[in-house]
């Protein structure tokens, strides 16, 4: 260190208190003298961070030191704690701590720490020259060892423990300076201090274990060592974390509250270092389950590339509610350029009567921390480029990236598609929505795996392979995440890496998986998705393949003398990026066609394929061709009912003052398809139909049924124009004639009114929730009086009917049960939730309200929602 502690060095001792970060400032200024400006305004600011976190960690009396010798800067800032190590936590440049001692080593010629019996000190030197050019770091933190217990931590984000350590020590930090300040935030002064100890120790061992693991893995598990008997002081951080929030969540500290993913992963690291030391097993983060929006469901950083890559629309957004990444499905479905959305506000993207409440309920999430759709399906609409509304269903999940910050990703699936399976026209298959983890190491015989290349199969190993990937590809929720699941198998299993190739719409080849052993292996994205044409000069292995060839045995990567199409030359860049000494690929045969391909590939020296693998390919790709045409068939039926629905849903009527809406959104979990449906049509006499109803069932079969009969009760209220309870007995009688069996629910409405009014409600329901009558004062009741038995039990029985005022400005709201019917919740309370949401959207426009409806209700519904609205609205 030379003569950092020359005698005659000016030094100055300060007290444990935040003001003694600018009295240490102006006292350098005042030793310091005549040195040059920019040394003068660095030791300033590198004492300033010392003498805070001494202030913050040791919490003793402070001495700081400083002088000038031939130009070069000496400052030496000392405490009393000698236990208290330094603790650099790597901290990236956008966190509000953290940026001490990171500072010290990049500003800094020369940096160290000396530790003493009484005290420590951080001392540091600046010359005329600079920096470095690669300046040191800090010296790897050493956990204590010894006498330390071990608390291991199971499957640990490392993204999402970032962030949380950043927040954690951004509380803290600012806790201790409005306590320090005279604020009451009910915490003692002793808790806070035993807090901001227990905080460093657990910091320090993480970073510590976390050094020793290897760079880029996202989910790790961590052998901490700790102090047997810190229980009580990490009980006692997580009481102080919790008083913090609730100051941070009252604004009564700069720090925002936790979000619900990281107020979740607190609660499990702290109940795992205390149920551990007191000698219970870990549980793995992987498997924690928590609130909507506090999911551990996505464990991986944040990548813009793999979004990118996704054919599932989606757009991310950072915490100023800007547009930081969208790819390209995401882009062409709102009409934009992806590139031209980036850096545009969210809002671009929502409709002009939801922007208001988007901002609000975003602020709400960033300053309470408390989520309101984070990880929920929710029906509403997005906004075109054009300025039409695009119905879809919002996911929106929070990511970290890998220095911590926080991404909001918002997943789009047309309205009646379900999120996560396919969204597309019949046949029509699309590749990856995010790059899972494989967490496994490579696999051996002694593991129930079968290590790749080794020879020999038995027939219970070949069956159980078989097995293993039929059940991968049916349980999957969609085909794509199927295909990915059969890849991890015969990754383990049989080869080093595999690829899918789909057949697609007009003859298009897609690449829909690309799976490698190794966690780490290569990724090659420009060789995922849509490949080039299967042309009439195609010769290389891939294109034989798809017109029928192999199983075809390949001695290493495609000869260059084959490429003579795009196609060949895609194929052979692949093998150069993945790596092959052999391989094998083969065709998917399905119904007499080709619908695809698989290459499985083997490299690295370990035993290549033979002939005698092909018997095996051969029965592998049977059967996973046979799965695949099975869920392309599903979602081709699935698909065309879904389309014969949305051709149902008619073009609202312009009557005059009487506004109307409606809105329909298809269940979150599992059917695409339903038999809800609504209608609203104009008699000759000038009445206007209202319709609403249910059929049983959720498939193409209820899909058919729904349009049957809502063809039929047009025809007969159009033709007969009789009152309601009359149109609705034919319309059972039609029913019970054509279709013995079917069973369905529907209120027939007319309105009925001059221009001006008084209007009327004259109505008949079978089977239906009632009608609900909102005020414009928010007054609300529902209409019960006209309910009879639903269609399809006795054509014969007479109906009951209604007649009711509509006062102006007053909303008639039609529903199915979707909307309102939760599993283990009586009906009413569904409908006493009903009448408080309408209630509260009395004054709003009529759109508005109906957004609002399936926004608050909506969201992650099991069955079909239908709502129309009306509302009169004289010009006057």
């Amino acid at each position: 260190m030379g003569d950092v502690d020359a005698r005659g060095t000016p030094s100055r001792r300060f007290p444990q208190a935040p003001e003694s970060a600018a009295e240490a400032r102006r006292f350098v200024r005042a030793a310091l003298g005549h040195v040059a400006p920019d040394l003068m305004d660095t030791a300033q600011l590198l004492v300033s961070e010392l003498v805070t976190n001494a202030v913050l960690h040791a919490r003793t009396e402070i001495e700081v030191a400083a002088r000038v010798d031939a130009g070069t800067v000496h400052v030496r800032v000392s405490d009393r704690r000698p236990d208290r190590g330094l603790v650099p936590y790597g901290c990236p440049p956008h966190s509000g701590t953290g940026q001490g001692l990171p500072l010290v080593a990049r500003l800094s010629s020369r940096r160290g720490v000396e530790t003493g019996e009484e005290g420590k000190t951080v001392w540091f030197e600046l010359r005329p020259e600079g920096p470095p050019r690669h300046p040191d770091g800090w010296e790897p933190v050493v956990p204590p060892s010894g006498s330390g217990t071990t608390v291991t931590l199971l499957d640990v984000p490392a993204a999402l423990y970032a962030a949380s350590q950043q927040h954690r020590h951004n509380l803290l930090r600012e806790a201790v300076l409005a306590v320090a300040a005279g604020h009451d935030l009910g915490v003692p002064p002793e808790d806070l201090a035993v807090a901001q100890d227990m905080s460093n120790v657990v910091t320090a061992a993480v970073t510590g274990a976390l050094r020793r693991w290897p760079a880029g893995q996202a989910v790790r598990s961590v052998p901490l060592s700790l102090p047997p008997d810190a229980g009580p002081s990490v009980r006692t951080l997580r009481a102080v974390l919790d008083l913090a929030e609730e100051g941070a969540r009252a604004e009564r500290l700069l720090t925002l509250p936790a979000l619900p993913r990281q107020r979740l992963f607190d609660r499990w690291l702290f109940d795992q270092i205390v149920g551990q030391l007191a000698g219970a097993d870990p549980t793995a983060w992987t498997v924690v389950r928590g609130e909507p929006g506090a999911s551990p469901s996505e464990q991986v950083p944040w990548d813009a590339g793999q979004m990118e890559a996704s054919r599932v629309p989606t757009v991310a957004a950072d915490e100023r509610n800007r547009i930081i990444a969208a790819n390209g499905p995401a882009a062409e479905m709102l009409g934009w350029p992806a590139d031209e959305l980036v850096g545009r506000p969210l809002t671009t993207l929502i409709p002009e009567h939801l922007r208001r409440r988007h901002l609000a309920a975003f602020t709400s999430l960033l300053l309470s921390g408390r989520p309101r759709i984070l990880g929920r399906s929710v029906p509403l609409p997005a906004l075109h480029r054009d300025g039409r509304l695009v119905p879809v269903r919002l996911v929106i999940l929070q990511q970290e990236t890998t220095d911590g910050r926080t991404v909001f990703v918002a997943q789009l699936a047309p309205r009646a598609a379900t999120p996560g399976a396919s969204a597309h026209p019949p046949g029509r298959v699309r590749s990856a929505a995010h790059r899972e983890p494989d967490r496994r190491p490579s696999p051996s015989a002694d593991e129930g795996g079968r290590e790749p290349g080794r020879p020999g199969w038995s027939a219970l190993e070949r069956l159980t392979l078989l097995a293993d990937t039929a059940t991968a590809l049916s349980n999957a929720p969609n085909l794509y995440l199927g295909l990915r699941a059969v890849g991890r198998i015969l990754t383990q299993r049989l080869a080093d890496w595999c690829a899918v190739d789909l057949i697609v719409d007009n003859a298009q080849v897609e690449r829909v998986a690309v799976v490698h052993r190794l966690p780490r292996g290569p990724r090659p994205e420009e060789y995922e998705g849509r490949l080039p044409a299967v042309s009439d000069t195609a010769r290389g292995p891939l294109a034989r393949a798809l017109r029928g060839a192999g199983p075809l045995l390949l001695a290493g990567p495609p000869s260059p003398s084959e490429v003579v199409s795009p196609l060949d030359a895609h194929y052979l860049g692949l093998f150069r990026i993945m790596g092959a000494d052999s391989a094998v690929v083969a065709p998917l045969r399905a119904r007499r066609q080709i619908i695809g391909a698989l290459t499985i590939a083997r490299h690295g020296g370990g035993r290549p394929f033979t002939e005698e693998d092909l018997p095996l390919v051969h029965d592998l790709v049977r059967g996973l061709a046979l799965g695949v045409d099975n869920v392309l068939l599903h979602q081709e039926t699935r698909n065309i009912a879904e389309r014969l629905q949305r051709s149902l849903l008619p073009v609202l009527p312009s009557v005059g003052p009487l506004r109307l809406a409606a809105r329909y959104a298809s269940s979150s979990a599992t059917a695409q398809v339903g038999g809800d449906w609504y209608d609203s049509f104009t008699l000759p006499n000038g009445d206007t139909a209202l319709v609403i109803g249910d059929v049983t069932g959720h498939n193409l079969d209820a899909a058919i049924a729904m349009s049957q009969l809502r063809s039929m009760l047009r025809g007969i209220a159009v033709d007969r124009q009789e009152p309601p309870e009359i149109v609705l007995r034919r319309l059972d009688m039609a029913n019970h004639t054509f279709y013995p069996e079917a069973t369905a629910t529907c209120i027939y409405a007319l309105v009925k009114g001059t221009a001006d009014g008084p209007w009327e409600l004259v109505h008949s329901s079978a089977g239906h929730l009632p009608p609900l009558l909102i005020g414009a004062d928010g007054g609300t009741r529902y209409l019960e009086d006209a309910s009879g038995l639903l269609l399809g039990v006795d054509p014969h029985l007479s109906r009951p009917r209604a007649q009711h005022p509509i006062p102006a400005h007053t909303t008639v709201l039609l529903y199915t049960d979707g909307l309102i019917e939760r599993r283990g919740e009586s009906l009413d309370a569904s409908l006493d939730r009903l009448r408080r949401h309408a209630a509260a959207l009395a004054r709003e426009p009529l759109d508005v309200f109906c957004d609002e409806l399936l926004i608050g209700l909506g969201a992650d519904s099991q069955d079909d929602i239908a709502v129309l609205a009306l509302r009169p609205t004289p010009p006057h």
